[in-house]
C-alpha cells in the first residue's frame, strides 16, 4: 500500500478504537491492517499507537500525527471530489446508518436508484433507531430525523418533516374529538419514546410555545407499530407524515388540533467533523437532497 492508503487506515484504527475493529469496517484481514500501521511507522521512524493486548492509544506524537493526517486526507478528497466526474460511476464501500421506518418506507426505493447508477458500489446498512457513534462504528453517513440544533456532527438537510397528530375516527366518535389544550388531557395517548418524556411540545398560530403533560397509554419506540395501534383506535398519536400520510389521505386516519403545530424537525445527512467526507457519501447525499427536496412526495396535498 502507499503511503496515503497507510495514513487513511490509520486515521480509521484511531476512530474505530482498534486494530481489530478498524479491519471489521474496511472489510480487511487484521493482519493487513497491523502492517499497514507498522510500515506506516517504520516510513515515519516513530510510533504513533500504543499497542496492548487489551487495548490501543495514541503516543503524542501519534495524536499530533492523527490531527495532520485527517486534514491532509480531506483536502485530497475534497481535491478529487473536484477533479472527478459526478457522472463516474463509484466504487468502494459506503456505511449507513438510517432510521428504521424511514428507512424502510422511503430510502428502499432511494438507495435501489443510486445502487443502479454505481453498481461497483458496496453498500453496510444499519436500519435502527438508536443513536449509533458514527466514529466509532466507522460510519460514513447518518440520516437523523431532529431539529439538530446542537450537534458535534457536520450535517446536511434533506428535506423538512412534518408532524401530525391524528386518530381513528373510530376513536374520535367514540371519545371526542379534541379542540382545545385542555381536551387533550382527557384522551388516550400513544407515545413515540425518544428519552423526552411524555409532554406535547406545541405552537399556536401565534408562535407561543405551550407544553401538555400527557399519560400514555402506549409507549414505544416504532413509529410504525404506534400508527397501527391508533388505526385499531387505542388512542391519540403524533407522528411524522412520512409514517401517516397514506392512512391521512385515505381516511383511516384523521388530524387533529390543526391550529397547534407540533416542533418542526428535519431530515438531516449527518458525518463527523473528524471524517473526510468521501465522494461516495457526499453524491449520496446530493441525490437524496435532490430527490426528497424541499416538499417531499409524502406531503404533497
Amino acid at each position: 500500500m502507499g503511503q496515503l492508503e497507510d495514513m487513511r487506515i490509520f486515521v480509521r484504527i484511531v476512530e474505530a478504537g482498534g486494530i481489530g475493529k478498524a479491519a471489521d469496517q474496511l472489510g480487511l484481514a487484521k493482519s493487513g491492517i497491523s502492517r499497514s500501521l507498522a510500515a506506516l511507522e517504520n516510513r515515519l521512524g516513530v510510533q504513533l499507537i500504543n499497542r496492548t493486548t487489551r487495548r490501543t492509544s495514541l503516543t503524542g506524537v501519534g495524536g499530533e500525527y492523527y490531527e495532520a493526517a485527517v486534514k491532509l486526507i480531506g483536502d485530497v478528497t475534497e481535491l478529487d471530489g473536484l477533479i472527478a466526474d459526478s457522472e463516474t460511476s463509484l466504487h468502494g464501500h459506503l456505511r449507513l446508518a438510517v432510521p428504521l421506518s424511514f428507512g424502510l418506507c422511503h430510502l428502499s426505493a432511494a438507495i435501489d436508484a443510486f445502487v443502479r447508477e454505481h453498481p461497483g458500489l458496496t453498500l453496510h446498512i444499519d436500519f435502527s433507531d438508536r443513536l449509533v457513534d458514527l466514529v466509532e462504528q466507522g460510519v460514513d453517513v447518518a440520516i437523523r430525523i431532529t431539529d439538530l440544533k446542537n450537534s458535534s456532527l457536520k450535517a446536511r438537510r434533506i428535506c423538512p418533516v412534518q408532524l401530525k397528530m391524528c386518530a381513528s375516527p373510530a376513536y374520535l366518535k367514540a371519545h371526542g374529538t379534541p379542540r382545545h389544550l385542555d381536551d387533550l388531557k382527557n384522551h388516550n395517548f400513544l407515545s413515540y419514546d425518544i428519552g423526552a418524556g411524555t409532554a406535547l411540545k406545541l405552537s399556536d398560530g401565534q408562535g407561543n410555545v405551550q407544553f401538555v403533560q400527557t399519560s400514555p397509554r402506549v409507549v414505544a419506540n416504532n413509529g410504525d407499530f404506534l400508527r397501527d395501534m391508533a388505526l385499531a383506535g387505542h388512542g391519540i398519536v403524533m407522528l411524522p407524515t412520512f409514517i401517516v400520510w397514506q392512512s391521512l389521505a385515505n381516511g383511516a386516519l384523521l388530524s387533529v388540533m390543526e391550529s397547534y403545530a407540533p416542533a418542526a424537525l428535519s431530515a438531516w445527512a449527518v458525518y463527523p467533523q473528524t471524517r473526510y467526507l468521501s465522494q461516495r457519501a457526499r453524491l449520496f447525499i446530493d441525490f437524496l437532497v435532490e430527490r426528497f427536496g424541499d416538499k417531499p412526495y409524502w406531503d404533497n396535498d
